[in-house]
């Protein structure tokens, strides 16, 4: 190569750093909408929706017997993930990379948690109280949470794409995912991570921080 090859390779290193930083300035997250998950996630009458898709408001009671609702969790990003306590498989590792996240952000007040019990005849609150002392549970940043099966089910179907669809809606109809998903202050889903995978939480932990700065 002769010298003309490098004559402006400063400068247009130069420019490349400069830009580089800029593009990582304005880092932003992807809004997720129905389309964007596995149909059989997703509600029939949603999954060819591709636009404004927003997270319903939802009624729930929580570890403590609270009332919890979207009020809770305004002006707040969230992470919603969908559980059972008798789970032996993936919910315990779900859990505790939660316990992760809750510690990673405890003084973040703009981060919260929330965890549904896709088996709330079984969850009883004594049960979420256990649950949650037995996990390190800290109640002002995360909500573990039952209530009226139909409500939660429509939440995983319609709003937060968690659950799949199955059976008559009895006692053992429920096939959840790993699936954490990340919810934003306008209640716009921001991104979808696995549970189960310490890579996964990881991503999180750096999107969590990336949708905090755009607050």
């Amino acid at each position: 190569m002769n010298k003309a090859t490098f004559k402006n390779g400063p400068i247009v290193l130069f420019f490349i750093l400069i830009n580089s930083c800029i593009t990582k300035g304005k880092q932003e997250l992807p809004v997720y909408n129905p389309s964007d998950f596995n149909p059989e996630l997703v509600d029939l009458n949603l999954q060819q929706q591709s636009k404004n898709h927003k997270v319903a408001d939802f009624t729930l009671i929580n570890q403590n017997g609270d009332t919890i609702t979207q009020e809770n969790y305004n002006h707040k990003n969230y992470v919603v993930d969908f559980i059972f306590t008798r789970c032996p498989s993936i919910c315990p590792i779900m859990t505790n990379n939660m316990a992760v996240l809750q510690k990673e952000f405890l003084k973040n007040d703009q981060i919260m948690f929330l965890s549904l019990s896709v088996t709330p005849q079984i969850d009883s609150i004594p049960v979420l109280r256990q649950y949650a002392t037995d996990n390190g549970v800290i109640d002002s940043k995360w909500n573990i949470t039952t209530g009226n099966k139909k409500h939660i089910y429509e939440l995983a179907r319609k709003s937060y794409f968690a659950v799949v669809e199955q059976g008559d809606g009895g006692l053992q109809d429920f096939i959840h995912t790993p699936n954490f998903v990340l919810v934003d202050q306008k209640k716009q889903i921001r991104g979808v991570y696995n549970g189960t995978d310490s890579l996964e939480i990881t991503r999180l932990i750096k999107d969590l921080k990336i949708l905090t700065k755009q607050n």
